[in-house]
């Protein structure tokens, strides 16, 4: 959780002085951030063209992950959360963002065969997801990949999934594109599911940086499931983790 407001300028300046050897490469990826917004129609363009350019240098750091140890412990933590609330085999979970399924692999592993279903704005990532699937021998689980343009989830079933999850997703994500995702979700939502998921918290003025980091108070998330009839409430044992994004958890009401 931040109380900073990274985008001031004041505190670019205090970060610049406290960490000068990340000022050269705060200052390459504005530029090219600048060039691909300049090039883009919309927030799911751009993103989508961030992730192209951080896949090609490595699909475990476009997911936010600085080594592949990082990216173990990670997604270890995402699948240990989910199984100490309730995950059975036997359930049906959508992942919302799947990435190159640095959690998704546990998940898949564990699941019921065709029970898990990833989704991901990314084309390179999910062929990265893909190669994740042959690494860790998962084709026999029958996991389901799919492109999407949006969070609409129109082409999903209604009450289909017990879980739905979408983990460094929303810290990503203008306001928008995560309130057309929870005007959505509770149709995908089986009456019994929920839908958990992170983002980065700030207790002071909401923000972003970059167009890449979006910072939101918990009131204005929870705000918005309740407009679309959801129960939303903060995940107070998630932030026991250790993991630096907070966490939302959604129900349908009753």
């Amino acid at each position: 959780m931040h109380g900073n407001n990274r985008s001031r300028l004041s505190y670019k300046v205090a970060y610049a002085i406290r960490n000068p050897d990340r000022i050269a490469g705060y200052v390459r990826r504005r530029g090219r951030d600048t060039l691909l917004w300049l090039a883009t129609q919309d927030h799911v363009s751009y993103y989508r063209a961030v992730m192209r350019s951080d896949s090609g240098r490595s699909s475990d750091a476009a997911v936010g992950s600085e080594s592949r140890e990082s990216w173990l412990r990670i997604g270890q933590l995402q699948f240990d959360y989910l199984l100490g609330h309730g995950l059975k085999p036997g359930m049906r979970m959508l992942e919302i963002g799947c990435g190159n399924l640095r959690g998704g692999r546990l998940f898949i592993d564990y699941l019921d065969a065709g029970n898990y279903y990833g989704t991901d704005i990314s084309p390179d990532i999910l062929l990265a997801a893909q190669r994740t699937i042959t690494q860790f021998g998962l084709q026999r689980k029958l996991p389901h990949l799919s492109l999407v343009d949006d969070l609409r989830l129109e082409f999903l079933p209604d009450e289909c999934f017990d879980v739905v999850h979408a983990h460094s997703v929303f810290s990503h994500s203008p306001l928008p594109v995560i309130e057309e995702c929870l005007a959505h979700v509770g149709r995908v939502l089986a009456p019994a599911g929920f839908f958990d998921f992170t983002f980065d918290r700030t207790q002071g003025a909401e923000h972003q940086v970059l167009r890449e980091d979006f910072y939101y108070r918990t009131e204005t998330l929870t705000g918005l499931a309740e407009r679309y009839g959801l129960v939303a409430r903060f995940m107070a044992d998630w932030e026991q983790t250790g993991h630096a994004q907070s966490r939302i958890r959604v129900t349908r009401p009753g």
